[in-house]
């Protein structure tokens, strides 16, 4: 029994040790966008804005977009049938805006059966782009004035059809700082770029909402929204066509580029990640509850045995030692990715409780999606078909 112990918190201890690894070479892989050379060209860019209900958020993202540093380039926003006052904030910065030929907007039509609605937004807002270059954005972002400048010189020097960045995410309640840092560090620890850049395998790649800059001939290629129409997770769904069609896809980091605040308080914090991560795994139960078990098993065994040990248990010197090994490990894979997205460095040691809020949101995921009665913006989402495997 001995034995069986000691390899269980070996093994949880090394896998972490191997994360961090991992995180080191990622850290190396993922381009800053600012660092790209200038670029070659200067290809036409629509960015493209979905709006739903979002009065708090749209003016400003709209006016730190028409301030960008690029020569050619158009916003275009949609109305997604907001039901405060976006549509009104929008006719004024049109308004405001008149003489300025790069701002379009237009109101979103009627949801048709079997779409999302973000989804089907989005497909209305790429149908009216005119640029070579779709990045697509939400309207709670704010970029700097070479956002877009930086995004197309990435691009290009990747020789990507489609980037996509991490934006700073800016976190103010105890939910956000607690809970939104899980969703890079997830990607950033347990994605192996030096692999997930070199096969094809769908699997082997993640997006990110905030920034997607696509070339339209891959957009295209891939079917774009049109394609993803009902499924959940849609930035990753779209990084999975990319890799699927064998077009080059890559991630970067745009965290001195663009800020966003996801979530406003912790019903949006509960609600957003509820949405979307039972749906990451396309509704499999067994691989869900697997890698959550997993990943119970790796932060919390050494930490529990650290515990334990401080608190005066009778820990054997080698057990100690080995779970001391796994939970500066762990420190240090929370570190890392705290210093690369900009979150407050506090937050590093209160890694169990992120923890355990996040496996409290997997567990509600679950019985969210089971039931049917997972929502986002005042819409109830397509009850989903749960597969064991």
């Amino acid at each position: 029994m001995y034995f069986i112990w000691l390899y269980s918190l070996s093994s949880a201890s090394a896998f972490v040790g191997c994360l961090v690894v991992l995180t080191l070479i990622n850290w190396r892989l993922m381009r800053r966008i600012e660092r790209a050379p200038a670029p070659r060209s200067h290809p036409r860019v629509s960015v493209l804005v979905p709006a739903r209900n979002e009065e708090a958020n749209i003016g400003e993202c709209v006016r730190s977009l028409l301030a960008q540093d690029y020569p050619d380039f158009e916003v275009v926003v949609l109305d997604d049938r907001s039901t405060d006052r976006t549509a009104e904030i929008l006719a004024g910065l049109q308004q405001d805006n008149a003489s300025d030929r790069r701002l379009r907007v237009i109101t979103g039509q009627e949801l048709p059966p079997g779409w999302l609605g973000k989804h089907w937004a989005c497909h209305q807002l790429a149908e009216a782009a005119d640029g070579e270059l779709l990045l697509f954005t939400d309207a709670d972002t704010r970029h700097g004035l070479q956002s877009l400048r930086h995004g197309v010189a990435a691009l290009q020097a990747e020789r990507a059809d489609m980037l996509t960045a991490f934006p700073h995410e800016i976190v103010v309640s105890w939910a956000e700082k607690l809970v939104v840092p899980v969703f890079p560090f997830s990607i950033f620890t347990f994605l192996p770029l030096i692999v997930a850049y070199n096969v094809r395998a769908p699997a082997f790649s993640a997006a990110i909402g905030q920034y997607m800059l696509f070339s339209r001939r891959a957009y295209r290629q891939i079917g774009g929204y049109a394609a993803i129409r009902s499924r959940p997770v849609d930035d990753v769904a779209l990084a999975q066509q990319i890799k699927a069609h064998g077009l080059r896809w890559r991630l970067a980091d745009a965290t001195r580029d663009v800020r966003c605040r996801m979530y406003q308080n912790a019903a949006q914090v509960f609600e957003g990640f509820s949405k979307n991560l039972f749906a990451g795994f396309g509704y499999r139960l067994l691989p869900f509850v697997f890698v959550w078990t997993w990943l119970a098993i790796i932060f919390f065994l050494p930490l529990g045995v650290v515990l334990l040990g401080l608190a005066g248990a009778a820990i054997p010197p080698l057990d100690l030692a080995i779970a001391g090994a796994g939970t500066a490990f762990a420190l240090a894979l929370w570190g890392l990715s705290h210093v690369r997205f900009r979150f407050p460095l506090y937050l590093v040691p209160l890694y169990p409780v992120s923890m355990i809020l996040a496996l409290i949101i997997a567990g509600r995921s679950v019985a969210l999606a089971v039931r049917g009665q997972a929502t986002w913006k005042g819409r109830t989402l397509i009850r989903p078909q749960v597969r064991w495997w």
